[in-house]
Parts: C-alpha cells; sequence; structure tokens
C-alpha cells in the first residue's frame, strides 16, 4: 500500500495530494486528498488494478461523466474524473460525518421516524436520477453518508460506467456489481436489463436493515443469500420490530416484491407509500386477536399467530439483552453562519443540549435589549430557527421530556420563563430572586435557578410557576460569597453549584454539592460549572480552561476516583461564563477557542463619536473602570488578566506608566488627587497615587463582594457597592460602613456629583437596569430615574451640569443635562454616539475629561478579533469517560 500511495502521489502531481488512505469498497480503494488547485478536501476512489486492467479507460471516463451533471441536495457530486499512470480514479467531496453502515454497526437498529425519513430522501435522490435515467445500481449502507444526519448517495451512476465499460468482461476481474444482501433479484440473476424498480428494492433492504436490525435475507456466504434473494420471501418487517407502523410494513412489502412488475414504479411512489398511513397492500391490513376469534378463524390459527407474536417478542428481547458494543467517540465543529451566531453581549450561559442530544438551545442574536433571544437548532439541521416570546433570553435549559425550555428572562422585569417547543407564549415562573447565574430543570418538578440576588445561593419554584424558595446559602463564615450555575443531579438527589470566594478569580471558585435530604452543602474540588453525566462522573471546569472528570458516587455525593483531564480549550468568559451541557445519552457540547484577551488602548472620544488613540505605544490586557486624576492629566486603570489584575497610573497622552498595586480593580481618584481606592477580590484598598506607600485595607468582606469605589466630591465618603446594595464610608471620624441604598434587584456603580448633593447609581430592580439618581448622604428620600428605556454606568461632568450614561439598547453614549439648584432637574437626554468600538463584553467604562468636551474609552488594539466561538459537540463521550476516568 505505501508503494502505491507514493506512486500515485506521483502520478496525480500537482493536482492532488494524498493525506491518507480513508478504506477499501467492492470496486475502489478510497483515500482523502488535498484539491490543490481548489484548497479544498476531497475523497479520492481508485479502482481496483483487477478491474482497471479490463476496463476501458476512455469508455469508462467518459460514461462516469454522465453523472457529473446531477446536482441534488442528497446526492453526492462528482468533481473529477481520469487516468494517472495506468490508474483510474474519480473524485467526490470529503464530507465529515459517517457512513449509515458505521452508524448501524455502532446501533444495530435507528429509530423508526428516523429510519423512514432517511429512506425517503434517499428516495428523492433516486427519483432525480432515474428521471435523467441513471439507475445507482448499488444502493447499500456503506454509499450513504450521513452529514448532519441527513443522507448523501455517494458513487451515483459509478456501478453503471464500470459495466458499460467492461462490456462483457466483468466476469475476469472476480467482481461484481451490487452487494449481495441489497441486490435486486434481476441483479442477482445478471439480468441484461435493469430498471429503477431494481434501486427501489435496494433501497427497501436498506430500510429494512435499519428498522429490524438485519437485511431482509442473510446467510453463511454470499450464494446463500444470492438464493434466498430468489427463492424466499423476507419475513415482514414487523415480526422483527413491533413498533413499525402498517403503511411502512405495507410498502416494503411491496418494494421487495421478486418480480419488478410487482414493485413500486418509482422511488416516489415508495416514498409516499412510506409517508401515507392509509397505505395498504391486499393481505397486509392488520386484525387484532379478537377480531380473528369473532371471525370463526379456527383455535389452531389463532395459536399460531400468537406462536409468531411470541417469537418476535423473544426477538425482541433478545435484541434488548444483547451487550452494547463500544461507540466511536466523535469530535465535531458546528458552523453558525453570523445572522445565527451565539450572543456575545451576555455573561450568562448560552447553550444547552436537549435529554436526547437531538437538539441545541442557545442564546443567538436579536434585536431587542437584554442579550439576544434562544434559538432552537436540530442536530440533523444546518440551520436555527428563533424561538418566538424568548428575547432578551438566556440561560436554556431543557424539560427532561425535552419539549420546553426554562430560561432566564431579561426583558422587562428578570424573570424566569418557560416556553414550549411547539408554540405558544412564554409563561413567567417566577420575577423574584432571579439573578444570571444559570438554570436547572429538574426531574423532580422543579426549575432551579441562580437566585443570589436577596438569598446569595440557588433557589427554585416549581415548573407550573409560583412562589421561590431558597434551597442553598453561603457559608459565610467560610468565606462563601454565593452559588451560582446550578445543576440538579438525577432524582433530585443533590444539586452541584459553583461557590464564588470573591470577585472573579479563580483560586476563589469551588464545585459544591447540595444534600437535598439534609439541607446541608459541602464542597467537593475546585473548579467551576459542575455537570453530572450519566455514566457515573463529574465533569467541570478549571480556570485555564481543562474538562476535568472524576468519578462520582451518586448516593453519597462524593468523588470516588481521581479527577482527568479530558480536553483544553473550553471558554471561561468574564465572571465564569462557561457554555457546557451534556445529554443523558452521552452527548457533549461546549465552547472553545474563544480568546478574550486582547490588547486594548486608551482612546479620547469626541462628542460626535470621532476617536484618537492616547498612547499608540501603550496598550495591554485594560479592564474595568478608566478613572481620570482631577487635573484630566493622569489615568489610573486595570490592567492584567481576571486572575491577577493589577492597579497602573498613566501620565497623559505619552507619559510613563506606574505600578501602584499588584492586585486591584477599578480604580478611582480622590478629590485631591493624592490617593486611589480600588476593589480587590476580599475587599475595599486605598493606596497613594504614586505608589510610595503599600495599600491599606478600607473594607473587608463579609458577605457578598464590595466594589466599585468612588470618592464623593469633598473627599470625606467613599461609596461603593457591596453583595448589591449600595454603602458609603466616612474617611474622617466613625469609619463604620453605612448603608445608603437596599432595594430590591442589584444596584452598582455608585457616582456622587462634585457639589456632593447626588448620587447616581445603577439599579435593575425592574428587570431591566436603568440608572437613577438620590439626594446624597440622606438617601431615603423617592428616587429619580434618569433614564428612560435603559441605562448603566453613570459618570458626571466635572462642572455636574451633565449626566451621562450608556444606553444597553441602543448601544449609545447619553448626555442629560442637568440643572444647578435645590431641585434635582434635568433637560430632554441626548443621544451622543455608538460606544458599539469600545465595549467589551458587560458595561462600557468611561470618564469624562475636565472640559467635558470628550472621554475617555479603551478599544481593542488594530483589526485583531476574537477568536470566533467554536461550538463542539462530542458524539457517545460517555464511550471516553468509561475509558479514561475509573473509581478507586
Amino acid at each position: 500500500m505505501p508503494a502505491q500511495t507514493d506512486r500515485l502521489n506521483t502520478a496525480l502531481a500537482g493536482r492532488y495530494r494524498i493525506e491518507r488512505h480513508l478504506g477499501e469498497g467492492g470496486m475502489a480503494s478510497v483515500y482523502l486528498c488535498e484539491d490543490l488547485k481548489h484548497d479544498r478536501k476531497v475523497a479520492l476512489k481508485l479502482l481496483k488494478p483487477e478491474l482497471a486492467a479490463v476496463l476501458g479507460a476512455e469508455r469508462f471516463v467518459q460514461e462516469i461523466k454522465t453523472t457529473a451533471s446531477m446536482s441534488h441536495p442528497h446526492i453526492l457530486p462528482l468533481f473529477d474524473s481520469g487516468t494517472a499512470d495506468g490508474f483510474l480514479f474519480y473524485v467526490m467531496p470529503f464530507i465529515e460525518g459517517e457512513t449509515l453502515r458505521d452508524r448501524l454497526n455502532r446501533e444495530t437498529q435507528l429509530g423508526v421516524e428516523e429510519a423512514i425519513r432517511i429512506a425517503r430522501e434517499v428516495a428523492e435522490a433516486l427519483d432525480y436520477a432515474h428521471r435523467r435515467g441513471v439507475i445507482h445500481r448499488d444502493i447499500k449502507p456503506e454509499n450513504i453518508l450521513l452529514h448532519d444526519g441527513r443522507p448523501m448517495v455517494a458513487d451515483f451512476g459509478i456501478a453503471l460506467a464500470v459495466s458499460a465499460a467492461a462490456g462483457g468482461r466483468m466476469t475476469e476481474t472476480g467482481l461484481s456489481l451490487g452487494t449481495p444482501h441489497y441486490m435486486s433479484p434481476e441483479q442477482a440473476t445478471a439480468e441484461k436489463e435493469i430498471t429503477p424498480r431494481s434501486d427501489v428494492y435496494s433501497l427497501a433492504s436498506v430500510l429494512y436493515e435499519m428498522l429490524a436490525g438485519q437485511p431482509p435475507h442473510i446467510g453463511g456466504a454470499a450464494q446463500q443469500v444470492i438464493m434466498k434473494i430468489i427463492t424466499d420471501v423476507a419475513r415482514p418487517v414487523s415480526d422483527l420490530r413491533r413498533n413499525v407502523p402498517p403503511n411502512v410494513v405495507a410498502a416494503l412489502a411491496k418494494a421487495l416484491e421478486k418480480l419488478p412488475a410487482d414493485r413500486f414504479d418509482s422511488a416516489k411512489a415508495f416514498s409516499d407509500a412510506l409517508a401515507s398511513p392509509t397505505f395498504t397492500t391486499p393481505g397486509t391490513a392488520a386484525i387484532s386477536a379478537p377480531a380473528v376469534l369473532a371471525s370463526g378463524v379456527s383455535r389452531t390459527m389463532f395459536m399460531v399467530t400468537a406462536a409468531v407474536a411470541l417469537v418476535a417478542i423473544v426477538a425482541a428481547a433478545w435484541g434488548w439483552s444483547r451487550p452494547a458494543q463500544p461507540r466511536d467517540v466523535a469530535w465535531l465543529s458546528l458552523f453558525f453562519p453570523d445572522s445565527q451566531a451565539l450572543s456575545d453581549r451576555t455573561l450568562a450561559n448560552r447553550i444547552t443540549l436537549s435529554p436526547d442530544g437531538r437538539m441545541i438551545a442557545y442564546a443567538g442574536p436579536s434585536g431587542a435589549a437584554g442579550g439576544g433571544q434562544l434559538w432552537i437548532r436540530p442536530l440533523g439541521q444546518l440551520r436555527a430557527t428563533p424561538i418566538p416570546g424568548t428575547e432578551g433570553g438566556m440561560n436554556p435549559s431543557f424539560s427532561p421530556d425535552g419539549r420546553s425550555l426554562a430560561f432566564t428572562s431579561t426583558l422587562g422585569r428578570r424573570a424566569i420563563k418557560r416556553v414550549a417547543l411547539g408554540g405558544g407564549p412564554a409563561q413567567v415562573l417566577t420575577d423574584s430572586l432571579v439573578d444570571l447565574g444559570g438554570v436547572s430543570w429538574a426531574d423532580d418538578g422543579n426549575v432551579y435557578f441562580d437566585g443570589h440576588l436577596e438569598g446569595d445561593g440557588v433557589a427554585r419554584v416549581k415548573e407550573t410557576g409560583g412562589v421561590p424558595e431558597v434551597v442553598s446559602r453561603p457559608d459565610n463564615a467560610s468565606g462563601e460569597l454565593y452559588h451560582f450555575q446550578p445543576f440538579v443531579l438525577p432524582r433530585g438527589r443533590g444539586v452541584l453549584f459553583t461557590i464564588s470566594r470573591g470577585g472573579g478569580n479563580f483560586s476563589t471558585w469551588d464545585i459544591g454539592v447540595l444534600d437535598t435530604r439534609t439541607g446541608t452543602h459541602k464542597v467537593l474540588t475546585r473548579g467551576l460549572r459542575a455537570w453530572y453525566a450519566s455514566s457515573g462522573h463529574l465533569l467541570y471546569v478549571t480556570d485555564g480552561g481543562a474538562l476535568m472528570a472524576a468519578a462520582f458516587d451518586l448516593d453519597a455525593l462524593a468523588i470516588t476516583g481521581d479527577a482527568v483531564a479530558i480536553t483544553g480549550g473550553v471558554a471561561v468568559v468574564g465572571n465564569a461564563r462557561v457554555d457546557i451541557a451534556a445529554s443523558s445519552t452521552g452527548a457533549l457540547l461546549f465552547t472553545s477557542g474563544r480568546s478574550m484577551a486582547l490588547k486594548r488602548e486608551l482612546a479620547w472620544v469626541a462628542r460626535d463619536g470621532s476617536a484618537t488613540p492616547v498612547d499608540p505605544e501603550w496598550s495591554g490586557e485594560l479592564a474595568g473602570r478608566t478613572s481620570l486624576s482631577p487635573d484630566g492629566r493622569t489615568v489610573a486603570i486595570a490592567m492584567g488578566t481576571p486572575a491577577a489584575r493589577q492597579v497602573w497610573v498613566k501620565q497623559l497622552d505619552r507619559g510613563p506608566a506606574t505600578r501602584v498595586s499588584d492586585l486591584g480593580n477599578s480604580p478611582s481618584w480622590s478629590p485631591d488627587g493624592r490617593f486611589l481606592v480600588f476593589n480587590r477580590a476580599d475587599g475595599i484598598w486605598r493606596v497613594p497615587a504614586d505608589g510610595s506607600v503599600l495599600p491599606t485595607q478600607l473594607v473587608r468582606n463579609a458577605v457578598g463582594v464590595a466594589s466599585q469605589p468612588s470618592y464623593a466630591a469633598a473627599g470625606t465618603w467613599i461609596v461603593y457597592t457591596h453583595a448589591g446594595d449600595i454603602y458609603g464610608l466616612r474617611t474622617d471620624g466613625d469609619t463604620t460602613p453605612r448603608m445608603l441604598i437596599a432595594e430590591s434587584g442589584t444596584q452598582n456603580f455608585p457616582t456622587v456629583s462634585p457639589d456632593g448633593r447626588w448620587l447616581a447609581y445603577q439599579s435593575d430592580e425592574t428587570g431591566s437596569a436603568e440608572v437613577y439618581v438620590r439626594p446624597f448622604p440622606d438617601t431615603k428620600v423617592t428616587k429619580r430615574q434618569v433614564s428612560i428605556s435603559g441605562g448603566s454606568v453613570p459618570r458626571w461632568s466635572r462642572d455636574g451640569r451633565e449626566l451621562l450614561y450608556n444606553d444597553p439598547g441602543t448601544g449609545q453614549l447619553v448626555g442629560v443635562p442637568v440643572v444647578p439648584g435645590a431641585a434635582f432637574t434635568t433637560g430632554i437626554p441626548k443621544p451622543l454616539f455608538s460606544t458599539q468600538p469600545f465595549a467589551p463584553v458587560g458595561a462600557v467604562p468611561f470618564d469624562v475629561s475636565p472640559d467635558g468636551k470628550r472621554f475617555l474609552f479603551t478599544r481593542q488594539v488594530g483589526n485583531e478579533q476574537p477568536r470566533p466561538d467554536e461550538v463542539v459537540l462530542v458524539q457517545h463521550f460517555i464511550e471516553e469517560l468509561k475509558a479514561k476516568v475509573k473509581p478507586k
């Protein structure tokens, strides 16, 4: 074989390059090749030497060209054919997937509906070819390729071309056209005239095997099979599989008739009969046992009928009891067009698999504010469809029966909703306690979700709706802040979840499990986004994107073996977003390959949206708040990975940069420009702006995370968020933190006006983010909503005459005039420019220059783009787990 490959490579030089040998067929050897002219993968089939030796090469090439003009969705086209150094070859597309034979070798039988669908789609291809005078002559599972579950018929017209080119010399080769188990009787008896009805017989044989697990006629040798094809009547397929519909039984009986004239006259007629519940043939109408007895049929005949039924039951039981053969693990990359791509405007989880592993639901694009819309894509199809009523949806989770989805909705008031995939409006299950950290629809009649807005733990609500209850609460004494990303174990035995111990640093993420019998929880291991596989394994992800697996005792809720790395490259984005799901049938789905660590640079943006880089020579992993010093000559910003961000100050425009803290995020200047306050995973810290002294801690996290600190105008207050509420800390006198705003929802980005009279902040208490203003420090007075249809990240101009914010729905920076005076009075909001060029996932941080004429943003450097999401599907993943991961 290597010598032949070398010789063939030489003969095809400049046209094709052989990469590897794929396999052997009855008439040809198959190679995976690179088409050098068109830069694509192709399958090159090389006719067997003994066959090529007796063929007229010129006539073979001429005959095969008759099939090159065929174009049909279920026909694999012919790209090329020819001769080279005595070789006869033809070239077809290389299709990622498997043959129907591969599928049957693994599964023996297919689902009834799927088998019928495949047969009907092959029949469409045959009918198309037959109407053009081309008969396949070799329909068999090996010649039916499955691409995303859809069949494509290969080698169309090849058997005809070989036969025509060889004339009467085929017997010299020792080969035969057609494969014994699927030959029609006229092929088996070497009839000269082969009609389309021969292909109908062969397709019926293939469908019979898909349903029954074996062809209509079997034997120990090819001669035995051929003899049975000629002489024996095939058993009704219902003898071997009782749930085959009567019309399909009748259609197969007619298509497998010995005489071509007794079969369907076309592939289309056969397909129509498979789809028609009323189709019958004489003698195939079903009669129940009671009806037989009532009609006077003898007791002997009834006993025969009962015996046949017993044989069918025994045969079915034997099929069910056979040990399952290990299935090959297949790693596939799924393509999503841009118009159907996964949403990039959410930090929530985006994808899930149906329990049977046949459908993907995901958060995709939408014109609605709130992060997209849910889409559904059957794995047997190339395109997805948006699900009506799911605008603003994320965190999809299938119901146990796979007919509905539960999800988090951010359209209007944040809620957990459910929607039936068969149609109908979405139903609100609850709009209380809802946060964005995950949803899991359990088989105990409840939907579990991230409820940490108020309970800091996992909550659940009845799948029919109602009042939610918190089922897990963080152990604050051990440093737990909140629980999210729930996954309910089978039969409601327990709930897996991720434990956060602070600020988005992996060292603070653990996998926890709630024992639903005792109501207590414990830590299992470091990691996030835990999942349970039906093989008895715990799956989870590390900060570096490694997918780990360990044997798991479901009753003891304990890991029972060493964790093993299965693969790397699982995308971990932002604050622990991990897209991963598994089906009960053993499929795995995850996103891979996305890099969020692209370089960003500082940019001045004028009020018309035109941008100018601050210092083209200075860039990095800039993140979080962009904070200008009071004189506007220096910027403070965080830089680095989420796990190790540092606080830097840089002189503008092209001055030096200095690191002032090895850890920290979201820095903000004191009014006199001497200090910076910032947050770490464990609380709020302060450091001199020149970095001359080590940072000192002002606030230590107790419950929840303290973040986003900023000074009030006179420098006597620091305001910040803590566990979704807003607090204030005096820098003189009593330094005990004081709660300023505690309402439903999450409050973020507090900022005090330059005159110290007004506190602006972001809140999602209505279910969507809006900007509000209250008097300061007496925040108990009624608030005033400033944004109209969504607002985030408010910032004051330096003179206090304008309040600016992002509109997440339109992607615009909006300026609201503020009239000085004792009362808070505003003018008409004015959109200024789009912030999309400066928008990482999540909020869009910025600051305002002292003169209010420009804004400081960060933006991506150059034209480099994050690699698009690669959605990876692993079929039969259970087999890999069983092989790699063993309990102790």
